[in-house]
């Protein structure tokens, strides 16, 4: 009788559970995400969404720019998402335009800026600023992310004189460029150099000219799953996501 009482618990509790858990299942973000931190975002959301059941649907796009596929052209055009993490450069206009919800925005780490090439190129010599300005000027195309396109175009190029000479080679393309062949050198934030395929990273970019990319996580104005958000950038800015936002690249935030 006993054992026929313990099946019958178990047996209504795997009911109650089965009623249960597919709620939890169901539970889904959507995430906008630019390249710079994806990497270690990729690895870190399938132990997220084992720990919480929460299933995260990712899209992709650039932080900054001017086209329909940037983090903020997707938003304008009705693409849903609960979350965005991207440069915060780029999240402060999307907050500014109040598609972001404000006070929402994490800082989650930052990468200095470094240089790659084609796999199996010759390295160029980076090694001083007037190194630096060499390889640039001598390169055929150059290649950069966008969020450092503001950075290149507006300070580090006109700082070193040589902004007439290399804008017109420019590329907004990033590592996929320097990749297929379409740029020679690309100039990005570290943590899309390391892990990026068919391009050899070749060091930082010197001290003197260095500018350090942040990273951040917030949630986007009228997501209905703005719980799920928190936990979501909660979990990002975890002990847990240190070492692989390290492996990736980036320096963890405080």
């Amino acid at each position: 009788m006993k054992t026929r009482r313990d099946c019958l618990r178990r047996l209504t509790f795997t009911v109650m559970a089965a009623l249960v858990l597919p709620g939890v299942a169901l539970a889904q973000l959507n995430v906008l995400t630019s390249g710079g931190f994806f990497v270690a975002y990729q690895e870190l959301i399938p132990e997220f969404t084992k720990s919480t059941g929460i299933v995260v649907t990712t899209l992709r796009g650039p932080s900054q720019g001017t086209g329909p596929n940037t983090i903020g052209g997707q938003l304008r055009r009705g693409v849903t998402a609960d979350v965005v993490i991207m440069s915060r450069a780029g999240l402060n206009e999307l907050i500014a335009e109040g598609r972001v919800a404000a006070g929402t925005g994490i800082d989650l780490a930052r990468t200095p800026l470094g240089l790659a090439v084609h796999a199996g190129a010759t390295k160029p010599d980076i090694g001083s600023v007037d190194a630096l300005k060499q390889t640039l000027i001598q390169a055929r195309s150059i290649a950069y992310e966008s969020s450092t396109v503001p950075y290149m175009r507006d300070r580090l190029l006109p700082q070193l004189g040589i902004a007439n000479v290399v804008i017109p080679k420019s590329i907004d393309d990033g590592a996929p460029a320097v990749a297929s062949g379409a740029a020679e050198v690309v100039i990005a934030p570290v943590s899309e150099l390391l892990h990026a395929p068919g391009v050899d990273y070749v060091g930082l970019i010197p001290s003197e000219v260095q500018s350090l990319a942040t990273f951040s996580a917030a949630i986007v104005a009228g997501s209905k799953e703005h719980d799920g958000a928190k936990r979501l950038i909660t979990f990002l800015t975890s002990e847990q996501a240190r070492t692989a936002i390290k492996d990736s690249g980036m320096e963890p935030m405080n």
